[in-house]
Parts: structure tokens; sequence; C-alpha cells
């Protein structure tokens, strides 16, 4: 099983950046992490997912060059790097992970909100 707890929301004005972190417990070489996220009145969707073991990630279009996924295997901890945050980022964030192979994302963080003020 896998815990997840995100941090590092907040509000911040239009060209604000924040970092988001995702702390994880438990064995996350076989698994996909992805930052989701839910605007409200808005399905949720997947703005940055990667293989937790690998290197190749896959960013949602409206995120790309703005967003970047790290992450530190020592402290299993994942971040989302958000620069030239806009007001249609404002959301909940969520971190999430699927087994590698998988269908569903299993296990989800609490999710922390995004606020951008314009």
């Amino acid at each position: 099983q896998v815990q997840l707890v995100e941090s590092g929301g907040g509000t911040v004005q239009a060209g604000g950046s924040l970092r988001l972190s995702c702390v994880a417990s438990g064995q996350l070489d076989y698994y996909v992490m992805a930052w989701h996220r839910q605007a409200p009145g808005k399905e949720r969707e997947i703005v940055a997912a990667c293989v937790w073991s690998g290197y190749n990630c896959y960013y949602e279009d409206s995120v790309k060059g703005r967003f970047t996924f790290s992450k530190d295997n020592n402290r299993n901890t994942a971040y989302l790097q958000m620069y030239n945050l806009k007001p249609e980022d404002t959301a909940v964030y969520y971190c999430a992970v699927e087994p590698r192979g998988g269908t569903d994302y299993i296990y989800w963080g609490q999710g922390t909100q995004v606020t951008v003020s314009s």
C-alpha cells in the first residue's frame, strides 16, 4: 500500500510560481506517478505523469514549458514545479500512483489547493 501526502499549494498572482510536493510511503519502483488537477465544475485531468523508476514523462499541452515534474528517490518525494501560473491553473492538485501496466490510479493524496489570481 502507498500513502501520499501533498503540500505546497497556495495563492499566487498570475505569472507567479509554486512548487508542490508529494511525499510517498511505500515502494514506488513499479508505479507511475501523476499529478492531477480538478477545477470547480470541470473534470479531473492529468497535468504530468512519470514512470517512477524511469525518465519518461508526459505533460498536458497547456502546462508544457511551465510545469516540471521531478523526484527525489532518496526522500520518496515527487515535486511539481509550476512557473508562469495562469488563472486557469486554479484547481485542487492531487498526486496519485498507478501500477505500471495498470489502468487506474489506485492511491491518491488528499489534494492541495492552488489559486492563481489575475
